[in-house]
């Protein structure tokens, strides 16, 4: 399997990624843009040799190296914003378990494309680097992180919040990040440790967070926030520590900030139709977009949109542009304060029809086109409006259905939604008559 993933570069340490991989895209990088180029990393136990092996790379390509130190993903793109730098890159596998790494990159404004992982896989192929002797100098980019934070957020009343760092980058700056804004911090595996002991480095596993959850009820917050390994993820727990789902999440940011000014929402196009009702509410346009961070991020600027969101947790304000977890966070505690209200209350109120996870059943590389051949057949029969976005989705009307093809695994997902638990049943009896037999399985239980 490939380390050159849509949007970054990622693989098992030791395995699939080597630190001669990194020192090999260290000189692509370089290669590619000339010139000063920002360079972090999160707490993963394998980051400190590949980003090493990275600043090599990029300093025998000539490169104006600047040296952040260990950072959640978000400084990066506060330190491009802030610096107009045009280049930077974080040593980091996001939410992956604790064996990956990787790296992501930027280049330019755009988010990273196919095609630029492409080139860039190519040119480490081809091994065709700029020659140059690059010098390195350090930026403690954390500190003036948190002061653009702390000069941005102030706590209209003084809640209580646990933050659940999960051990990731986020634990030495996040906790500071509410207290200077104002609020009352209890940490939960605000320690890094590279090996993520405490849970899941991907809170969006809603499963992982029954320790964030008893640590809300047991501090009494009135709210708490799970952060991934990389910090560019939140997800929010209501003040009983029930885990608010992220589509609710999102819609509690569109009611506060489309208030003054409805601009498009960009949301993937898997997520609950709650999303874009609220949107329409409020004024704005909704714009479905393919599941990934690069697909919303570039609809996001292309749209000037207020705010965009995926399932998994990221949310992009229009404000910064780009995604942070931490900036999320302090928007969630300020919409808090001011709505006088619990979180329990507000989420409690925005009710979602019946929706299934994303269900993964096995299927061969050569079979996935006629599986989604077949349930695209299916829908047509029945009067759905198909879309080919990403894979085949099919509105009703009343419900609708995503099957999309695994670009790493043998594999269709789908992931479906109507506005009731018997309409959905049906839907997915539905969807099992138009697969093979073997795969009905997998939409019985």
């Amino acid at each position: 399997m490939s380390i050159y993933k849509d949007c970054d570069v990622r693989g098992v340490y030791g395995r699939e990624l080597t630190a001669r991989d990194t020192y090999s895209i260290g000189r692509a990088l370089a290669t590619l843009s000339p010139g000063r180029f920002l360079v972090g990393g999160d707490v993963r136990l394998s980051t400190p040799e590949l980003k090493a092996a990275l600043v090599r790379g990029l300093l025998d390509s000539g490169a104006e190296a600047v040296d952040l130190g260990t950072i959640p993903t978000p400084a990066l793109y506060f330190a491009l914003k802030r610096s107009g730098a045009r280049a930077g890159a974080t040593v980091t596998a996001s939410h992956n378990p604790p064996e990956y790494n990787g790296v992501k990159y930027m280049i330019g404004k755009t988010p990273v494309t196919r095609d630029a992982m492409d080139r860039l896989h190519d040119l480490v192929a081809r091994g065709e680097f700029r020659e140059g002797k690059g010098t390195l100098e350090s930026w403690n980019v954390c500190a003036d992180y948190l002061d653009a934070l702390a000069e941005r957020f102030r706590a209209p009343r003084p809640l209580h919040v646990l933050v659940d760092a999960g051990c990731g980058a986020m634990g030495p700056v996040a906790p500071e990040a509410f207290r200077r804004a104002g609020y009352r911090v209890t940490e939960l595996s605000c320690v890094p440790d590279g090996a993520f002991p405490d849970r899941s480095p991907n809170p969006a596993e809603y499963s992982c967070l029954a320790k964030t959850g008893a640590a809300v009820r047991a501090a009494g917050a009135d709210f708490g926030v799970a952060f991934d390994g990389d910090g560019d993820r939140a997800v929010f727990l209501d003040e009983t520590g029930a885990p608010v789902q992220n589509e609710k999440s999102l819609v509690l940011f569109i009611r506060s900030l489309l208030k003054a000014r409805p601009t498009p929402v960009v949301y993937d196009q898997k997520s609950s139709s709650v999303i874009r009702d609220a949107v329409l509410e409020m004024g704005g346009t909704p714009l479905p977009e393919k599941s990934g961070h690069a697909f919303i991020k570039k609809r996001f600027l292309e749209n000037g949109a207020a705010l965009a969101g995926e399932v998994s947790g990221h949310f992009f304000f229009g404000e910064l542009g780009y995604d942070d977890g931490l900036f999320a966070a302090l928007t969630m505690a300020e919409l808090i304060a001011k709505s006088g209200r619990t979180l329990g209350e507000m989420a409690a109120e925005i009710v979602c029809p019946p929706i299934t996870p994303d269900i993964r059943i096995f299927c061969p590389y050569d079979q996935q086109q006629r599986w989604l051949d077949g349930v695209e057949a299916m829908a047509r029969e029945k009067g759905a409006q198909i879309s080919h976005l990403d894979g085949v989705r099919a509105d009703f009307g009343d419900a609708w259905f995503l099957m999309r093809k695994s670009v790493t695994a043998e594999q269709v997902t789908l992931r479906a939604e109507a506005p009731t638990q018997p309409r959905l049943r049906a839907l997915l009896a539905e969807i099992a008559k138009a697969l093979p037999e073997q795969a009905r399985a997998a939409l019985e239980t």
